[in-house]
């Protein structure tokens, strides 16, 4: 016979099975065999997961926004913003390069839809789809010779947590992937993202340069 109940401090499942020929006692507890089921992951999930293996493969490293902008005015290091243009214009830090990983829906087909779902999951901009000239725009304004520190509001990261045991994804990583993936070598992840570059009151300016 058996029986399902919920855990109340875990939230798991727990599978309940009596032991044939001996009367249950709450005192023992090895008549009870209990499995936690997790549940399965989402395909946006997996997605992430593959593309986490890539950037620990490729050796993507984050820098903290000091470093950052060390890099910047030392090493010739080029912060590429992948935030929507309007984010940009607000306030970004000197020298920052804008190329949008996401841009707004042009045309809302089933596609668009399916593809809104999927990055709903990641918190991701209600209307907004990943724009697909963004490896070219890149290639245009920065080449793949630079050394590039990518950058977007609050950044995610590839260390796993409690929470997140696969790391947490962010725009930023997701174009430091496609950045690895199309030949860039020298690609490094601003850690607290523009969050932290404006926290620490490190320069920034507004508009266009």
């Amino acid at each position: 016979m058996c029986l399902w109940r919920r855990h109340a401090a875990r939230h798991k499942r727990c599978k309940v099975v009596k032991v044939l020929g001996r009367r249950a006692s709450p005192r023992r507890h090895n008549n009870y065999a209990c499995t936690a089921t997790k549940p399965a992951k989402s395909p946006a999930e997996e997605d992430w997961k593959i593309k986490r293996q890539v950037l620990v493969e490729k050796r993507v490293r984050s820098v903290d926004v000091k470093e950052a902008l060390r890099l910047q005015k030392e090493n010739n290091f080029v912060i590429l913003d992948v935030r929507p243009e309007a984010e940009f214009k607000e306030a970004h830090p000197p020298g920052a390069v804008n190329v949008q990983i996401y841009r707004l829906i042009k045309e809302w087909t089933a596609w668009d839809i399916a593809r809104r779902a999927a990055f709903a999951f990641f918190g991701i901009f209600a209307g907004t789809e990943e724009n697909p000239e963004f490896i070219q725009s890149v290639d245009e304004k920065v080449g793949k010779d630079a050394k590039i520190i990518v950058a977007c509001s609050t950044a995610g990261t590839l260390k796993p947590t409690q929470n997140f045991p696969d790391g947490k994804q962010s725009r930023s990583l997701i174009a430091a992937y496609l950045l690895v993936l199309n030949g860039y070598k020298n690609v490094f992840h601003l850690d607290g993202g523009l969050y932290a570059w404006s926290k620490e009151g490190l320069p920034s300016v507004d508009g266009e340069e």
